[in-house]
């Protein structure tokens, strides 16, 4: 890592999980976020954008910065830290971070992932331009991080490091049921159940979509597809919730990578959504079951407090992996990796 005391970071994607990043970024002194990105334009800042003015902004990114500046604006962060801050309309918002690429040194991917070959194929850019940075990522599906990993020789001819599958699930209980599996001699099998509240979809749409395509007769194709009215009239009759089994989560491709199940089959990962309060329905546990050398049978549970919410438990470990990125990087070890592959390192 260049600095070991600051990271020059931009978000691509300023939903819920964008906007949660720059706001936790504000609050660490080794992160500077120098862009952040919608579908619509950009805002930028070599001197760093405050996490907090970000995390405010509803709807256009762009739009909402310019509105808060002419307003002048003075809190989170003053009106001297606004009158930094560029923003602007463009076609291309993922082509003007890649422009950036020299002043920066890694990069939180936070887009949709709709389609499958969406995330895959914006990293392919990066590469494909010899942008030699850190990316980590926080994708969920098995077939979109397997793209990812097929990316690898690319990816190290750019010199860049790819960390993927690096939030809560993948992620955080992944790489905790392999600490666990340490214990046993077989690994029987792994079970997360998930847990998630949150006030109102409108926050994180896109995380939304990506679930309700693991419902029974819903296909990516079909999520994507689907306008927020459709989306309203599914919650409506769900009462808010959705309960997802069986989902297509990269848990299992990353936890057979590294030797902890012998077979994807192992892993299953669930979960209960509320869409309408903050309250999480259920507790988030990762359980693995095994067999000890002297042939006793056990299970080592792991359990996120119900206090933390899905974006503490998505960006804190996404970040933590991108230091770790940029900790591989300086070493001169370039590719894709899964966050069952390295610890996090903590981002200060």
């Amino acid at each position: 890592m260049p600095d070991e005391t600051r990271m020059n970071v931009a978000v691509l994607g300023a939903g819920g999980l964008g906007k949660a990043a720059a706001r936790i970024m504000g609050l660490k002194r080794e992160v500077s976020l120098q862009a952040i990105c919608d579908s619509r334009g950009l805002v930028c800042s070599e001197a760093g954008l405050p996490g907090e003015l970000i995390a405010g902004i509803s709807g256009d990114l762009v739009e909402g910065c310019r509105h808060l500046q002419e307003a002048g604006e003075e809190d989170a962060g003053g009106v001297a830290t606004l009158a930094a801050v560029e923003a602007r309309h463009c076609d291309d918002p993922i082509g003007e971070i890649l422009a950036m690429a020299p002043t920066l040194d890694g990069v939180l991917v936070a887009l949709p992932n709709l389609p499958n070959e969406f995330i895959p194929g914006v990293i392919e850019r990066f590469a494909t331009a010899e942008a030699s940075l850190v990316f980590v990522d926080v994708l969920k599906r098995t077939r979109a991080v397997e793209q990812l990993f097929a990316l690898d020789p690319l990816v190290k001819r750019s010199r860049s490091v790819v960390m993927t599958g690096c939030g809560a699930t993948p992620g955080i209980l992944a790489a905790a049921a392999v600490l666990a599996a340490q214990s046993f001699i077989e690994v029987e099998r792994v079970d997360i159940w998930w847990g998630v509240g949150i006030a109102s979809w409108d926050a994180y749409k896109a995380t939304i979509r990506e679930d309700i395509a693991h419902l029974p007769g819903y296909t990516v194709e079909r999520a994507k597809a689907m306008t927020d009215a459709d989306v309203e009239a599914l919650l409506s009759r769900t009462n808010g919730l959705l309960e997802l089994r069986r989902m297509e989560h990269a848990d299992d491709l990353l936890l057979e990578r590294v030797g902890v199940v012998e077979h994807r089959d192992q892993v299953e990962v669930g979960g209960v959504m509320d869409t309408r309060h903050p309250k999480k329905p259920v507790s988030t546990t990762m359980t693995l079951t095994g067999r000890t050398f002297d042939g006793k049978r056990a299970s080592h549970t792991f359990i996120l407090g119900d206090e933390t919410t899905m974006a503490a438990n998505v960006i804190g470990p996404a970040l933590g992996y991108l230091k770790r990125g940029l900790w591989l990087k300086a070493r001169g070890l370039f590719g894709v990796f899964g966050s069952t592959e390295f610890l996090p390192m903590v981002v200060r």
